[in-house]
Parts: C-alpha cells; sequence; structure tokens
C-alpha cells in the first residue's frame, strides 16, 4: 500500500493512495488509525489495519491542496555512496569492496513539494536520486537472509549535496546536511508491494524537465538486504531509522561544466512503483 503524511487547514492527517485516489483522515477524527510514525512503530500489523481503515473510511483529498511530510520522522538515516558502478567511475573511484556510509540528520530533511534551500555560502547545489528503505523493526546482527523483514516500506529520497562543502575533506558530512536539502516522500510504499529489496525498479532524475540520471535499482553494488546485513554488524537498526541506498551516474558536479542546482529550478527524482518526488529550489531565506 501507497501510504502518504500530510497536513490540511493545520490538521495532521495519514493517507493512502487507492485507484489513483488519496483516502485520509485527519488528527481529531475517531478513525483516525495514527502518524505513521506510529504505525511504523506500532504491532506488525498496523500499517495493513491502517490501510483497511483507510480504504473504507477515508475522506478523497486533492494532493495538490495537502502540505507533504516526510513518510516518518527518521530516526537514524544511514547513507551510502558510491553505490552504482557507473556513479564511482563518473567520480574516479574505485568500486568500494566494503558499503560506503555516512550518516545525515534529520535536521536536513523536507518533504515532498518542500522548497531545497540554496544556500548563501555556496552555489555547488547538486542533485542525487535514491531509493530509501524504512526500517520497521529493531535488529542486530541481522542475516542477509532475513534482512528484508526487517524493511517497513520503501520511499524516494533526494541527497541533494553541496559539493563545495562535500570536498573540503574526506568526511562528507558538511557537505550532506546543510539545512533543507533532504527531500524525503512523498510516499511510503510497503514491503509487500514492490520486488524483493525493491530490486528491477527504474530510477530517473530529471531538472527542470530534463532527465539527468537514469538506471535501475538492480544496479546497486550492495542491494538492500546486503545494506541491513552489513550495517547491523555494528549499528542496532530501529523502526524509521532510513537507509539511502546510493545515487546512479550523472550528478551535475562532474558535468563539463558542471550542472549545479540554482533558485527556480525544480527537480525531480522518480522510482518506478514508488513515486515521484518533486521540489524546487529557492534561495536560503537566511
Amino acid at each position: 500500500m501507497k501510504f502518504l503524511s500530510y497536513v490540511k487547514d493545520g490538521t495532521h492527517g495519514v493517507a493512502i493512495l487507492k485507484d489513483g485516489q488519496i483516502l485520509g483522515l485527519s488528527v481529531g477524527d475517531p478513525r483516525y488509525p495514527g502518524s505513521l510514525d506510529d504505525l511504523i512503530d506500532g504491532t506488525p500489523t498496523a500499517l495493513a489495519d491502517a490501510a483497511q481503515t483507510l480504504a473504507l473510511k477515508g475522506k478523497p483529498l486533492d494532493f495538490d491542496e495537502l502540505v507533504l511530510l516526510p513518510p516518518c520522522t527518521p530516526g537514524k538515516i544511514i547513507c551510502v555512496g558510491l553505490n552504482y558502478a557507473d556513479h564511482a567511475a563518473e567520480a574516479n573511484l574505485q568500486i568500494p569492496e566494503y558499503p560506503v556510509l555516512f550518516s545525515r540528520f534529520a535536521s536536513s530533511v523536507i518533504g515532498a513539494k518542500a522548497s531545497i534551500w540554496l544556500p548563501k555560502v555556496s552555489t555547488a547545489l547538486d542533485f542525487e536520486g535514491e531509493l530509501a528503505a524504512v526500517i520497521g523493526k529493531s535488529g542486530r546482527y541481522i542475516s542477509e537472509g532475513d534482512a528484508l523483514d526487517y524493511v517497513a516500506g520503501y520511499s524516494v529520497f533526494n541527497d541533494a549535496t553541496i559539493r563545495d562543502y562535500q570536498l573540503r575533506n574526506p568526511q562528507w558530512m558538511i557537505g550532506k546536511n546543510f539545512d533543507g536539502t533532504g527531500p524525503f516522500g512523498p510516499f511510503l510504499v510497503t514491503a509487500d508491494e514492490l520486488p524483493p529489496g525493491a530490486s528491477g525498479l527504474a530510477i530517473e532524475t530529471r531538472l527542470n524537465g530534463v532527465t539527468v540520471q537514469k538506471s535501475s535499482t538492480d544496479q546497486l553494488i550492495f542491494d538492500v538486504a546486503k545494506l541491513i546485513a552489513s550495517i547491523s554488524e555494528a549499528i542496532t537498526l530501529e523502526p524509521r531509522d532510513v537507509i539511502v541506498t546510493g545515487t546512479p551516474s550523472g550528478v551535475g558536479h562532474v558535468r563539463k561544466p558542471p550542472l549545479h542546482m540554482k533558485a527556480g529550478d525544480v527537480v525531480e527524482v522518480e522510482i518506478e512503483r514508488i513515486g515521484v518526488l518533486r521540489n524546487p529550489v529557492v534561495p536560503e531565506a537566511v
């Protein structure tokens, strides 16, 4: 099922997309099943039960009238670098032997339709369309064979990066964590709706309607199961942790001349069967 977290008329709600229609219930309605955070944190059947309630009792909503929130409030955001061979090649870096991991902070995350901030201190704002896996239950030392049982669902992420800050030193953290640069959403698609590990899905990034990245999730060097197994060797994964699985080739910084996003641009990341994450770019209002 495709879930959506939203605000309408100042009130939070949760919805599903069913047969092309958004059906939602808001806080205060006696049938409101809880936020997506609550549902992901809840019982093993919480999402399925909520989907049934929303399908039967949800009110039709206009997508354009909703303020879209990220699918969940992330706990840990663990990102993967150089996880498509073609992206490693364009960066003139070797294919990694182990996953290259770095962290994002929830303070950088925004929802679909929200504005990506072009910071005052840089013009090197780049796009990175990525598949995100949302963890649904806690685990440590998770085997690769069991790993996909720990995924609640999948979404779309744009790991927008301030390249000059990222490349100032070997640690990428600063360039990956500017405020207002982590679009996430709009949908959380439950794992049962997709191929195992969300493999084999087309992924495409468009800047002002022009395709700038195009690949498939079956090109991941380390797939979702491998990532979960590897990460959980060190870190206990918990509900609402998000693994952002890496970007394919085509990023703007390596182009000649570089193609950086600027104020007034619109960037879209689309993953087959998951949805389209669309955001405008605006100057930072500070």
